[in-house]
């Protein structure tokens, strides 16, 4: 369950147990000891485009989220590759066991403010959590963020667009995990 600080409208980190195990197994795989992953990049990028928005992420969350995957559009403001975990929606979906889909921010009360609402302008959320089932773990998300309402229709393809995405990911975890006898 996620908490929020009532005066800051913050994300309140709470304990997570898979922490020490998520951060070792993605330095194992050469995940997280690179600032951006070509492939990963690809990924993100094909997920911005397909989505039309002007950012997309493969996030894995550690003591900070860390975007190894990384797409912005030629005309948005650009982003670190890196973000507190107060800041966003990916930690709310490290721990579900499906995508989250938020056509429209500001429908949301508890959402429609935080850091990266306020700095980008950003008002809509698709995002898939990163669970690789053999390994019993979830890594982090696969997400996309746009400075734009979508419409309530759209939905059902925003959860297919980040679902897709989503697999193409594990895919490179579980070919990286092989590679490297963890598997």
């Amino acid at each position: 369950m996620t908490t929020y600080d009532p005066a800051s409208g913050l994300r309140v980190p709470t304990r997570d147990d898979d922490l020490e195990r998520r951060t070792s197994l993605l330095h194992e795989l050469g995940l997280l000891d690179v600032e951006s992953d070509s492939e990963l990049d690809e990924i993100a990028g094909f997920l911005g485009e397909a989505a039309g928005q002007p950012w997309a992420m493969v996030n894995f969350i550690t003591d900070q989220q860390r975007f190894p995957g990384l797409y912005v559009a030629p005309d948005a403001l650009p982003v670190a590759r890196s973000m507190p975990l107060t800041h966003g929606y990916c930690p709310d979906v490290l721990h579900r066991p499906v995508a989250m889909v938020l056509p429209h921010l500001h429908s949301h009360p508890r959402l429609k403010s935080n850091p990266v609402v306020d700095g980008l302008g950003v008002l809509t959320y698709s995002g898939a959590p990163l669970i690789h089932h053999q390994l019993g773990l979830c890594f982090g998300t696969v997400c996309f963020i746009g400075d734009a309402p979508m419409d309530q229709s759209t939905g059902q393809r925003s959860l297919a667009q980040v679902n897709a995405a989503r697999d193409e990911a594990l895919a490179v975890i579980d070919r990286r995990a092989r590679e490297r006898g963890l598997l």
